[in-house]
């Protein structure tokens, strides 16, 4: 969410004017003009007085708004236990905090996978058919643990008996080869034959008649299943296909069940559609079928099989991991394979979408993979305007000679999620309007996400040009969601790969001349500091006192992220990079970094860390005058911050006062010594009183912030002058928009003791 920042002010390290979120990036879309690009750049990408024109405009988005946008458009697997980090400030909320390091959720690990566990083997049918009969002993290996819906059995088997043909449409690894095999295993049928896939609809009556003259009187009914048969839009299964082969069926007394994906090519007909049983069904059953009634109990209460179930393991994992389990009844395997199975599992399902075989999926489905999982628990709308973006970025990768086409009407949402394993609903997005509902689409696994960009990454190389270059173009998108996502995806690849990700995508990023592109440069090294990638502080202390202003910007605006956990070490780096300020350029203390600087330490203020930032803000105040500067400039900026953000909210350094005085914390005597330090001086006084006008307008709309102003009012006088201006601000203070002064002003007034 965004919000316009107050206008007009400024002491030397104070707040400064212009836009907030979005004026980072109103730009229009197009790379820096000072970073190389990393791939063919579409035609649409702006140039010249276009480009010129997003330079022009481009404007630094405050601190306290910036980290807000980060906390709202973060990706879960980084607010899962993050947002503690990111929250939990003076109100104990998640819009006033700092934020400290942390780690993935979870069991991702981000190094490389050394296990694969092959899910095509004994007890489940393999995914991939292949012609030829059907050994007796596999089918009723199969009916021991097979399971499926109350009455759906009954159901397909009636139907099958009186058509003689079936088609059973349903999604990959949902169990339905497996169906079709025990229709034809329950119905008698014997022996029961595979056909070829690329069996051609025209052909397919074709497929059983060498036959037909084998079959003897007395013999049972045979049985035919042709799964996966390849079907396209110029070559569809028609009606009369089925008539046909029906026909020969009956003379043959033979019965066929055909397995079709969801997008199947059919043509007037009728197909049924398969639902796979539950998870945990089928895992109980197959484990009966391995152990006995009470193993299997005990082996369905263990958490991780608790785990394994909640995150929507295909069934074809699911009679894997009943083996694998199994093997840990008998002794033959640890706790530890049992614990890891649904993330190698997870691992090998990734790796599957972007092999390149005779199975593999379209090049457009793959870059929709790479948007979900960058926009995981995103607008769905969002995440798939992006991912042609990507596809057509990938395009090029592939021949640089093809025009990059991207069809306008593609594959239907459902069967795209149903391939990603992934799910819609609808959920409040929060944007500079307030909340929006909008219909989003997660991974089922959370964890889904981080193992997909880690593949990408380091498993296929090749894809880089094209995922920088994307990343790039979203990094000069005008939406926050857009340019957070961008940060927290090259977050994930910093984790994995720190050397490739800083070289190619941040430093770039980190030296641009535009404020947005550093802003996603800050981003994404704090979100790679809260998911555990080492040295990011290190890089921070570097790049501080960096002879490259752009770089020592993007350090002070991170540190006011990161600073919490380390706040010490994070204001020493500050004091640092002011105090080169005043060296190099001592004509320019209004500039940028001054104001940057005292963001940051504005936000610490505001952080976890309050009370020990406090603590060394005033043991330090005094060293010189570039520190005493960025700590009054930090302190009032933190002391216009509301609760909410509202205009009339509890101030936020007000109530923390208030708490202090309460429980006789050190921040009751800090706070006042602050703000008697701040009116004092001649380069910060102004704002100062600006400050304490606002919070005594405040107080006329709310009496709890008038008693809590009654209480710090006394402390700030100590001596006559202190009392000579705190008196004439209450006595001549008008009200809003020319109001005579406020009721509360004259009240506040008698709080000040006599000097």
């Amino acid at each position: 969410m965004s919000t316009q920042e107050p206008a007009g002010q400024g002491s030397p390290a104070g707040p400064r004017p212009g836009p907030d979120a979005q004026g980072s990036g109103h730009g229009g879309p197009g790379p820096a003009a000072d970073q190389p690009p990393a791939a063919p750049v579409p035609e649409d990408t702006p140039r010249g007085d276009d480009h010129d024109a997003s330079e022009e405009h481009d404007q630094p988005q405050n601190a306290w708004s910036a980290r807000r946008d980060l906390v709202d458009h973060s990706p879960r697997t980084m607010n899962v236990g993050a947002r503690a980090r990111f929250g939990g400030g003076l109100l104990g909320g998640d819009q006033h905090g700092g934020i400290s390091g942390g780690h993935f959720t979870g069991d991702v690990f981000m190094g490389g996978r050394t296990e694969i566990y092959h899910l095509g083997a004994a007890g489940t049918a393999s995914p991939g058919p292949s012609a030829g009969e059907v050994p007796r002993s596999t089918l009723e290996r199969l009916d021991g643990s097979f399971v499926a819906a109350d009455g759906v059995m009954a159901d397909l088997l009636d139907r099958l008996r009186r058509d003689r043909v079936l088609v059973l449409s349903g999604a990959r690894f949902t169990g339905r080869r497996t169906a079709a095999l025990m229709l034809l295993h329950r119905l008698g049928a014997a022996p029961v034959r595979t056909l070829v896939p690329d069996t051609a609809p025209g052909a397919l009556a074709d497929g059983f008649t060498a036959e037909a003259e084998e079959k003897r009187d007395g013999d049972p009914a045979r049985g035919y299943v042709l799964c996966d048969l390849a079907t396209r839009r110029d070559r569809p299964l028609r009606e009369p296909h089925l008539l046909a082969a029906r026909d020969r069926l009956v003379e043959q007394d033979a019965y066929l069940v055909i397995t079709v994906g969801p997008s199947a090519a059919l043509e007037d007909v009728p197909a049924v559609r398969w639902e796979p049983p539950a998870a945990a069904d089928v895992l109980a059953t197959h484990l009966r079928a391995r152990t006995d009634e009470e193993s299997a109990a005990k082996l369905l209460g263990l958490p991780d099989v608790t785990e394994f179930l909640d995150r929507g393991h295909q069934l074809r994992e699911v009679a894997a991991f009943a083996r694998l389990l199994g093997r840990y009844a008998a002794g033959e395997v640890t706790e530890d394979a049992v614990a890891r199975f649904s993330l190698v599992s997870l691992e090998n399902q990734v790796q599957e979408w972007f092999e390149e075989d005779e199975t593999s999926i379209h090049l457009r489905d793959k870059a929709f993979l790479v948007a979900l999982a960058a926009f995981d628990g995103g607008p769905y709308a969002l995440t798939a305007e992006l991912s042609d973006l990507l596809y057509r970025f990938l395009q090029e990768t592939e021949n640089r000679a093809r025009v990059p086409e991207v069809p306008v009407f593609g594959t239907h949402v459902g069967k795209r999620l149903q391939l990603a394993r992934a799910h819609r609903y609808e959920e409040d997005e929060h944007t500079e309007w307030g909340p929006v509902t909008q219909r989003k689409a997660a991974f089922r696994d959370d964890r889904a996400s981080l193992v997909l960009l880690r593949e990408v990454w380091t498993g296929h190389p090749s894809a880089r040009p094209a995922l920088i270059a994307w990343l790039r173009r979203l990094a000069d998108d005008g939406r926050p969601l857009v340019r957070t996502r961008a940060a927290s995806t090259v977050a994930v690849l910093a984790r994995t790969d720190l050397p490739s990700a800083m070289a190619l995508v941040i430093q770039p990023w980190g030296t641009s001349k535009l404020f947005r592109h550093r802003l996603v440069a800050v981003n994404a090294l704090t979100l790679a500091h809260l998911v555990g990638t080492p040295n990011i502080p290190r890089i921070l202390d570097d790049w501080c006192t960096h002879d490259d202003p752009r770089l020592r910007w993007v350090a002070a605006r991170a540190y006011a992220l990161i600073g919490p956990e380390r706040p010490v070490q994070a204001l020493a780096a500050l004091r640092g990079a002011v105090r080169r300020l005043y060296t190099d350029a001592p004509d320019d203390l209004d500039g940028e970094m001054a104001r940057e600087l005292a963001e940051a330490v504005e936000l610490l203020l505001l952080s976890p860390a309050s009370d020990l930032v406090l603590t060394e803000l005033l043991g330090r105040l005094d060293d010189d005058r570039a520190v005493h500067d960025l700590t009054l400039g930090g302190f009032v900026n933190a002391c216009r911050r509301t609760e909410d953000d509202e205009r009339y909210g509890t101030p936020l350094v007000l109530g923390w006062y208030a708490r202090a005085a309460t429980e006789g914390a050190a921040a009751a005597h800090g706070i006042p010594a602050l703000w008697r330090a701040a009116l004092a001086d001649p380069r910060a006084t102004r704002h100062a009183l600006d400050v304490l006008r606002e919070w005594v307008l405040i107080a006329d709309r709310t009496p709890a912030t008038e008693w809590a102003l009654a209480a710090l009012l006394p402390a700030l006088v100590t001596t006559s002058a202190e009392h000579q201006r705190l008196s004439h601000l209450l006595r001549t203070m008008p009200g809003e928009d020319g109001a005579p002064p406020p009721l509360v002003a004259a009240r506040l007034l008698t709080t000040l003791p006599a000097r």
